[in-house]
């Protein structure tokens, strides 16, 4: 098998395990609230990071306030934010419809970087937005699939998909080099330390707590989170980033399956609609960077 190949593989892994957190976060919504999910989330994943950085001797790295900063908005916004309005979104809707909405992110990733980073898109760019959004409004203009559609479930968890956008774009503003795990120990320590003070405020309301809510905070800190991590950056160290980038789409692939799999959620005409729209926006995005790649190789 070629370093190519595994990188291939390696990725598909990482992505299905992300696709699997919509199914954990739907569990975890049953038994606990957000913040204290969260909170335990990160409780678990820590000190694993931070082991397996005394293991691999990864140092700390020396960095100045501003990226401090920098890190604990990064950490309030991708850490926190998306896992706590992920969970909170599929306490309303179906986790088939929160697997579409996730596959959105590359695209949210780019619009942002448009609003908010001033950067001039290119034509394929502002197809690919658009394709998106289509895909997303399939599944919330409420179609007669005779299954029920919350827009509020909906708009949460797209809510948690800009978390995530601004997290990866935040993540470019840091000046000082950083390894990748020790900023996942970073992240997972300040997950904590940002979801600790309302995880305990909503401790009084943590009377049905169900050990089918625990079992899947334990899964979503041990697999998703940590091995996840590590398949990725084992994958993104053999291929390029934009062919890297293309296997997020797997994500929404696999978090629809696997509700219709685990959790027995039908899934509807317009739900594969949506998610044949963002797969194709997704891709578009990508298809242009391999052209290149591609035209240039034959050049040579």
């Amino acid at each position: 098998m070629t370093e190519k190949i595994q990188g291939y593989l390696y990725l598909s892994l990482a992505m299905i395990m992300v696709g699997s957190t919509v199914i954990a976060s739907k569990l975890i919504a049953s038994g606990l609230p957000p913040f204290a999910a969260t909170a335990l989330r990160f409780a678990i994943a820590f000190p694993l990071f931070f082991a397996l950085m005394r293991l691999t001797r990864t140092p700390w790295p020396r960095l100045e306030r501003r990226d401090w900063l920098i890190l604990t908005l990064q950490a309030g916004a991708g850490s926190v934010g998306y896992t706590t309005l992920l969970i909170a979104g599929l306490r309303f809707s179906s986790a088939t419809d929160a697997g579409v909405v996730i596959g959105t992110l590359p695209v949210v990733s780019a619009g942002i970087a448009i609003l908010l980073l001033g950067e001039r898109p290119d034509r394929s760019t502002l197809i690919a937005i658009g394709l998106a959004a289509t895909g997303v409004l399939t599944i919330v203009l409420r179609p007669d699939d005779g299954a029920p559609h919350s827009s509020l479930g909906i708009a949460l968890v797209f809510g948690a998909v800009i978390c995530e956008g601004l997290f990866i774009l935040i993540n470019k503003r840091i000046r000082t080099p950083i390894a990748p795990l020790a900023l996942s120990t970073i992240m997972a320590g300040m997950g904590v330390a940002v979801a600790i003070v309302p995880a305990l405020v909503e401790a009084p309301s943590m009377q049905d707590v169900t050990m089918q809510s625990l079992a899947a905070v334990l899964y979503y800190a041990l697999v998703p989170t940590v091995a996840g991590f590590i398949l990725w950056y084992a994958g993104s160290a053999r291929v390029s980033g934009t062919e890297a980038s293309v296997f997020t789409a797997l994500a929404p692939v696999s978090a629809v399956l696997l509700a219709f799999v685990l959790l027995g959620e039908p899934i509807s005409i317009n739900q594969l609609a949506g998610i044949g729209c963002i797969l194709v926006a997704v891709l578009s995005l990508a298809m242009p960077h391999f052209w290149s790649k591609t035209a240039g190789q034959t050049q040579i």
